[in-house]
């Protein structure tokens, strides 16, 4: 019927009644009542956690050390300053610190892992002093360079095998402290030829029987190498040198004299991320007084991201631990292919020892120049390529989580660029169109 048909549309266009316009009104004024409420819940909450973590935490004191007076190189390592990067933290409204560990005597953060691993070798008898011993490592350079710098200062002799695409300074500098360089090309893990597989070759061939000691068949003469208790250090024997202490060690370690090869593996080595855990993360928890948001670390070893970040959570399990790689990263392919290589690991066209976040995304070679640039412009920082990535990520994790106002992000500045003075890789970038303007590259930076 035409009336009813009539009377159906007046209704669906008809407002409501009072009394239900009523009850929607007050239906969104108690939802957003609710929301509110909740939000102010967490903040309040968030605020609370904060506020009696901070009471139970002892502020860093001021620490004078003009008389101090320190036990050698290796009393120089480590406690290096947190430093504010200002133009970033002026620009993006947060709190970024950066750990000054180009300041180590050896020139960057590798010095903790050189000298955690040789301190523990030495406590469990595998290295001693003054004896003929040699320490190999598999390196793209600093590691090398700090393991040589504090063999020299206790007695070792080193070979480091590396491959024969990283720069000029960092052989140089090898060889300056003594030594023995090898250097071979780039290659996958899994080939018997990549330096890290021949340093372990190396330490193993040391200890091999010659053909003079092949006819004695004496007790004290050994003609093997054996591995760490954590199977990852070979620790090879020259049998004709080679005799046991008569007592034991109480530690459980072998105490050896005579020269002994030991292949230190900063990859699989528990001292790389001991070196961390017990210096690294308690001295930056320590200096920002446990206002801390977030701690980002190249992927590298993964020593100085598992071993600090463990020890921050341990003290906060809120702290963000963000890592990342850069561009042709052999990480980023483990995780997606299963392989662990990259044809661009040269040191030439990528960025070793650098942030990955497979969370945060990979940091391209454009990027990382830009904020080297940035940061000699703006800061005065002359900073080598894994602190501008560090960096450059810490850009990425704020936008991401779009801080703003009182947080605090730190991250490492691996070493300086003085190391990298003879790569032409700068040059290239630029030369394909970089952007050199300041204000430019703040937004390659920030966008």
């Amino acid at each position: 019927m035409p009336w009813i048909s009539s009377l159906n549309i007046q209704s669906l266009f008809s407002w409501p009644s009072r009394s239900l316009s009523r009850q929607l009104l007050l239906g969104v004024l108690i939802g957003f009542s609710l929301s509110l409420t909740s939000t102010e819940y967490i903040r309040r909450s968030q605020k609370r956690k904060k506020k009696e973590q901070l009471e139970h935490f002892t502020p860093r004191p001021i620490e004078l050390r003009s008389n101090e007076v320190v036990d050698g190189i290796a009393g120089l390592i480590g406690n290096t300053p947190l430093v504010r990067i200002n133009s970033l933290s002026n620009a993006l409204g947060v709190e970024i610190l950066g750990k000054a560990e180009f300041l180590n005597p050896g020139g960057s953060v590798k010095d903790r892992v050189a000298l955690q691993m040789i301190n523990d070798a030495e406590n469990l008898g595998y290295l001693r002093p003054n004896t003929g011993s040699r320490i190999f490592e598999g390196t793209v350079g600093s590691t090398g360079i700090s393991i040589a710098t504090i063999a020299r200062a206790k007695g070792y002799d080193t070979t480091i095998i590396m491959p024969d695409d990283v720069a000029e300074e960092k052989v140089k500098a090898l060889r300056v402290l003594g030594a023995d360089v090898e250097r071979v090309r780039p290659a996958s893990i899994v080939d018997k030829k990549q330096y890290v597989n021949l340093a372990r070759l190396r330490a193993k061939q040391f200890g091999q029987r010659d053909t003079v000691d092949e006819g004695r068949s004496d007790k004290n003469t050994l003609s093997h190498s054996f591995e760490s208790p954590s199977h990852t250090a070979v620790v090879s024997i020259p049998p004709q040198h080679v005799e046991f202490d008569v007592a034991e060690p109480e530690d459980g370690g072998i105490h050896l004299t005579g020269p002994i090869g030991y292949f230190a593996d900063q990859f699989e080595n528990r001292s790389n991320f001991d070196a961390h855990f017990n210096g690294t993360g308690p001295e930056i928890w320590q200096q920002t007084s446990g206002r801390i948001d977030a701690f980002v670390a190249g992927a590298g070893t993964g020593g100085t991201v598992a071993g600090t970040g463990q020890y921050l959570k341990s003290m906060n399990e809120d702290i963000i631990v963000a890592i990342a790689d850069p561009d042709g990263s052999g990480l980023l392919n483990k995780v997606k292919f299963g392989v662990m290589f990259d044809k661009r690991e040269a040191e030439g066209t990528k960025r070793r020892h650098q942030v990955d976040t497979v969370v945060e995304g990979i940091i391209t070679d454009a990027e990382a120049v830009a904020m080297s640039r940035y940061l000699v412009q703006h800061d005065g920082l002359f900073l080598g390529s894994s602190s501008a990535c560090n960096l450059m990520a810490c850009v990425k994790l704020i936008q991401k989580q779009q801080w703003k106002g009182e947080r605090t992000v730190v991250t490492i500045l691996c070493d300086s660029g003085t190391r990298h003075y003879s790569k032409v890789s700068l040059a290239v970038h630029l030369q394909k169109g970089l952007p050199t303007d300041s204000m430019t590259l703040v937004l390659v930076c920030f966008h």
